[in-house]
């Protein structure tokens, strides 16, 4: 069974060493304004469904950063990652640079990474469903031009890969369009609160992630800032389209994802 996943950038390692002494506006109903939340969630199913059998490979080159600021200083760090995902063999990513502070190379934005692949082993744990979360309509409203539905969502357990707080569906497509959210479990005594912002858009045909943005609030102050823009992609879908695939780079992976 397929399950809807948004990832959750984590920040423990980097607030355990800074700690050391060194809205959019109301719209008509959409279409499928008779739909309750239940009916919502199913649709977004069977959306996320159908675009599983429909990608067959991407790869993009994403950029990371972690930006700390507060107890009279200012440290960042930045990496750029390549993925490459395929839907026999999963995904893979390489990274190509890095620069900043080495501290938080190593201890926040590769762990984001690595994140990913932590998630990905559980993906039932994980996924926006009914299985893991409480779903309520809120209303109906315009995003970026479309009709879109706002969910409030409820994890009913905690844990740092789910969230409480609103995502956005669009009511045509029934994909996830945008997610304002704060763990439902804090990753860090470090950390007094931890906002997230995370946006998808569709390419080629299919609804990938955009940009993500977590700003936690440090207990000892200060404010950590992590934000990761998703590139532009290369989308081949399964069909006559597979074929390009052998004008796409080769790679060299760091680490495999299973599930896009």
């Amino acid at each position: 069974m397929l399950r809807i996943r948004v990832p959750i950038p984590a920040f423990p390692m980097l607030l355990v060493c800074l700690a050391s002494p060194l809205s959019p506006q109301p719209a008509d109903a959409p279409a499928q304004g008779a739909l309750d939340a239940s009916g919502i969630v199913e649709r977004m199913r069977q959306h996320d469904a159908d675009q599983v059998k429909q990608l067959k490979h991407y790869q993009a080159i994403r950029h990371y950063q972690v930006q700390y600021t507060g107890l009279g200083t200012s440290i960042a760090a930045k990496i750029d990652v390549e993925i490459v995902f395929d839907n026999v063999s999963g995904k893979h990513f390489r990274i190509l640079s890095q620069s900043g502070s080495k501290l938080l190379c190593d201890k926040v934005l590769r762990r984001a990474v690595d994140s990913e692949l932590e998630a990905s082993q559980d993906k039932a744990a994980t996924a926006l469903t009914p299985a893991n979360y409480r779903f309520e309509l809120l209303e109906n409203v315009q995003l970026n031009g479309r009709p879109t539905y706002v969910l409030q969502v409820a994890p009913w357990h905690e844990s740092k890969f789910l969230y409480r707080g609103k995502v956005w569906v669009d009511a045509k497509e029934f994909a996830v369009a945008k997610v304002e959210a704060e763990p439902a479990k804090n990753p860090s005594f470090w950390i007094s609160r931890t906002l997230i912002q995370y946006t998808n858009s569709k390419t080629d045909g299919v609804w990938l992630p955009d940009r993500n943005r977590s700003e936690s609030k440090i207990r000892v102050g200060g404010t950590a800032v992590l934000s990761i823009d998703y590139g532009a992609y290369q989308v081949i879908l399964s069909g006559p389209q597979q074929d390009a695939e052998k004008n796409l780079p080769p790679h060299n992976p760091l680490v495999t994802v299973a599930a896009f």
